[in-house]
């Protein structure tokens, strides 16, 4: 069979099993459980890389398989996912398409972007990257489910049309040159906390 098959890219396949469960169930109109699934793609991908290097004997080629699977399972997860969960809300008009299709090619530039840049870093030093350039991708899967919060609040129109906006703001974070900490095992664990909040927070909404 072609490609490398293990436990450590286990975590990644499910991350883009959820986002494509989501999908049905965006369009099927239960905004919340899409929601929930990209909340679960974040929790995955927070974990993948954890479980990929407790497997001490991976080959190059399986290293940079797991890279590259990872950042296509990511372009999905939250590269097009979090735009589909834009348009099955009703922002469906020019403008939102125009700023979909913005995010969508500012995060495979990004997708892109580091794996190159990390290919090129692991051949000049075995340290472990300390920060990020420009926004992570996967901060959508957190970022999302919290601005649908915002209908505790506000009218649904008034808050689809905030997620709308803010994915713009996003998209440019993710290609913006600036330093993101790389969260360490704690720092992690702590936003997962706060997915589970968020999580919570859908479930009564």
């Amino acid at each position: 069979m072609i490609g490398y098959y293990n436990y450590t890219v286990i975590l990644t396949y499910l991350s883009l099993i959820s986002a494509l469960f989501g999908t049905h169930l965006a369009f099927r109109g239960n905004t919340v459980g899409s929601l929930i699934c990209l909340l679960l793609c974040g929790a995955f991908d927070s974990f993948d890389g954890m479980v990929a290097r407790t497997k001490k004997d991976r080959t190059e080629e399986e290293k940079k398989f797991g890279i590259q699977i990872d950042s296509l399972a990511d372009m999905f997860s939250f590269g097009i996912f979090p735009a589909l969960i834009g348009y099955t809300m009703g922002l469906d008009s020019w403008i939102w398409f125009v700023i979909f299709a913005l995010y969508a090619v500012c995060a495979v530039s990004r997708l892109g972007y580091f794996n190159v840049a990390e290919e090129m870093r692991q051949k000049e030093t075995t340290e472990k990257r300390k920060y990020y350039q420009g926004l992570p991708v996967t901060s959508s899967s957190l970022i999302f489910p919290a601005i649908y919060l915002l209908r505790y609040f506000l009218t649904p129109m008034l808050t689809y049309s905030i997620y709308g906006w803010v994915m713009l703001i996003v998209a440019i974070a993710f290609v913006v040159d600036f330093a993101v900490p790389k969260p360490g095992f704690k720092g992690i664990l702590g936003m997962v906390g706060i997915g589970v909040l968020v999580c919570i927070g859908l479930v009564f909404l």
